[in-house]
């Protein structure tokens, strides 16, 4: 009887992870994430674990109760896709308003010794002038202004 989870089993238990992740939660990214893995996202490119780790404590320490809701998944090969939604508020500027972030998550995995699957590189997709950007009082009119005279 194999007892080693599939890919699609380590996806859904990762789901969950991300979804309940809290600041306790970050040191145990080492579970989740191969020694070398890499991040990408729109604003940080990085490699292996404790530089993981160092993203997802700031984005704790920046944000007023960050979450992630999954919403859709493909899982194909080795590879799989995540839609989310990341939901949060501000710490430092108009903290009442709810914030959400849409975008998705590519993870290629690999099979450690082990025998568990573990993410080698997980690349963040979004747009960070519609989603962050513009939601900013000080530079939000120059991105919509921007936006209406490149579609003009």
């Amino acid at each position: 009887m194999n007892t080693t989870p599939t890919l699609h089993d380590t996806v859904d238990a990762l789901v969950v992870a991300f979804e309940s992740l809290g600041p306790s939660d970050v040191k145990q990214l080492g579970l989740w994430y191969a020694a070398d893995a890499r991040f990408k996202d729109p604003f940080k490119e990085v490699q292996g674990v404790a530089a993981i780790e160092a993203i997802f404590t700031h984005m704790f320490d920046s944000l007023h109760q960050p979450r992630f809701v999954v919403t859709e998944r493909i899982v194909q090969g080795t590879q799989c896709f995540l839609v989310w939604d990341f939901l949060f508020h501000f710490k430092t500027m108009d903290r009442k308003t709810p914030q959400c972030i849409r975008g998705g998550s590519h993870l290629q995995f690999v099979a450690g010794d082990d025998g568990a699957w573990r993410i080698s590189l997980h690349r963040d997709y979004w747009d960070a002038a519609e989603e962050l950007y513009e939601k900013l009082p000080w530079v939000g009119g120059l991105m919509r202004w921007l936006k209406n005279r490149v579609n003009a």
